[in-house]
């Protein structure tokens, strides 16, 4: 991932611990799904201004860092404010409204990753995830060495018409 993207995803952290932001959670989007952005920053406020508050400081500080949001939505009702970076998007919830829609459980395709994994050099953190998904599981090493040694069942051999 780009190192640029990585900087400003946890610039936005930064930005919702300076305002209070509780049970932030960072999601590195899988290429496998449909998901439009590589990242989703999620954080809770208590209360509408803090909601407003925390979102006012991730616009203003990635702004000041040549970033500003692509869109933002739900600013004036302040339940659940999506701020649009188009490499990565911002959700500031109500503790209500974020157990409702549970981003986490949605895209659970996605992985959890922290501010310590952002801050490590792309390449060495790709190697690490490569590295990983080339270590075939158990089922799949069972399906490709059973479909070696047995042979078709009778039923699904084709016979010959003459």
């Amino acid at each position: 991932m780009n190192a640029q993207i990585r900087s400003q995803v946890v610039s936005a952290v930064q930005a919702c611990e300076e305002k209070k932001g509780e049970d932030i959670s960072i999601l590195e989007m899988d290429k496998n799904s449909s998901a439009f952005t590589d990242y989703f920053l999620i954080c809770t406020g208590k209360n509408p201004r803090q909601i407003q508050a925390i979102a006012d400081e991730v616009e203003l500080r990635l702004k000041k860092a040549g970033s500003p949001a692509n869109q933002v939505e739900g600013y004036n009702q302040a339940d659940w404010i999506l701020i649009d970076y188009v490499d990565f998007v911002v959700h500031v919830f109500s503790e209500a409204s974020r157990k409702f829609y549970d981003l986490e459980r949605l895209w659970k395709s996605a992985r959890k990753v922290t501010v310590a994994d952002l801050k490590k050099p792309a390449a060495r953190a790709r190697a690490s995830r490569t590295a990983k998904a080339k270590v075939p599981g158990k089922a799949a090493f069972r399906a490709r060495t059973s479909s070696a040694r047995k042979p078709a069942p009778a039923s699904a051999r084709r016979r010959k018409s003459s």
